[in-house]
């Protein structure tokens, strides 16, 4: 299972590890990177010192490749943008801005460059200005989203680009997998079922959650500011979505998610901390190995494409 994906990265299968804060660190990164996809470390609002430590330890854990995620939107952005120079980082997916001004320098340090959207327009603007592929995300993914699904979404990127194109949004097996080739995608971006991997450090409350979880227990914050999210509902979800019917103002309902994320993973608060999840956590039903899921959900697309008939 070869694709243009797999010759950019120098990975042995076409699956990418999303770049989830607090999540994607270090120890998931060279794990997923060791089992033949692409690693990322999401840098998050991390300070630029903390990103370059966790490069080094990603390192000294895997002589593969891998990535890190920039949040544009994050204090620390231009700092980081100059970590991953340095460190001489594979790749680099970008998220929550945009990422034209640090394409040049990342390109001439030989980098390759990703940046995430969730539509045609940046897609096409993401490769005028000198972008290798795009993750194309659709709404089903967990934590912040676009409006479009990966069904709709996929097809109408590949056919605006011409750089390659990779699926995110709902994908948690090899169905999935297969599912994204058949419109066009080259590779696949795992997020939730890498939350629940032996190597992922979030704490058991929130790996267990995802997996007890149902196919409608995920619910969406965050449409009234604009910046929507989705997470599996609890009770920070519900008073979110009251205040937001209650015309609150961004700031009152910024105030109430404030730390939720590192609550949720850090300290498994999983009743009013932020449990970022997919849709596709209510098809997660076991904790694995990194080398486990990958082998599993390649195999399977693998069986699936090989066999299909009408």
């Amino acid at each position: 299972m070869k694709t243009r994906i797999c010759d950019l990265l120098k990975i042995e299968y076409p699956i990418v590890q999303g770049g989830m804060a607090w999540v994607a660190e270090h120890h998931l990164a060279a794990a997923v990177s060791e089992a033949g996809g692409l690693g990322i470390i999401a840098a998050g609002n991390a300070p630029a010192d903390v990103v370059r430590d966790e490069i080094r330890k990603a390192k000294a854990l895997t002589n593969k490749p891998f990535g890190v995620n920039i949040m544009l939107l994050s204090p620390h952005a231009a700092e980081v943008a100059e970590v991953v120079v340095e460190e001489k980082v594979s790749v680099v997916t970008t998220g929550a801005g945009n990422p034209e001004s640090y394409i040049p320098m990342w390109k001439e340090a030989g980098i390759v460059v990703i940046p995430v959207v969730a539509s045609v327009a940046l897609a096409k603007r993401m490769e005028k200005y000198g972008a290798d592929a795009v993750v194309a995300e659709g709404c089903e993914a967990g934590g912040h989203i676009g409006e479009l699904t990966t069904m709709a979404l996929i097809p109408q990127i590949v056919d605006a680009v011409e750089i390659p194109v990779i699926a995110a949004g709902g994908i948690g097996d090899g169905r999935g997998l297969a599912a994204v080739f058949m419109l066009g995608a080259e590779a696949g971006q795992i997020g939730t079922r890498f939350v629940v991997s032996h190597e992922s450090i979030v704490h058991d409350n929130y790996k267990k959650r995802i997996i007890s979880s149902k196919d409608i227990d995920s619910a969406v914050t965050g449409r009234s500011t604009g910046h929507p999210v989705r997470s599996i509902r609890n009770n920070m979800t519900r008073n979110y979505q009251k205040l937001e019917q209650e015309g609150k103002s961004f700031e009152e309902l910024e105030l109430l998610t404030l730390g939720s994320l590192k609550k949720a993973v850090v300290d498994g608060d999983i009743i009013n901390g932020s449990v970022m999840a997919g849709q596709i956590a209510g098809l997660i039903s076991k904790e694995q190995s990194c080398k486990d899921i990958i082998k599993e959900v390649v195999s399977e697309a693998e069986e699936l494409i090989k066999n299909f008939h009408f």
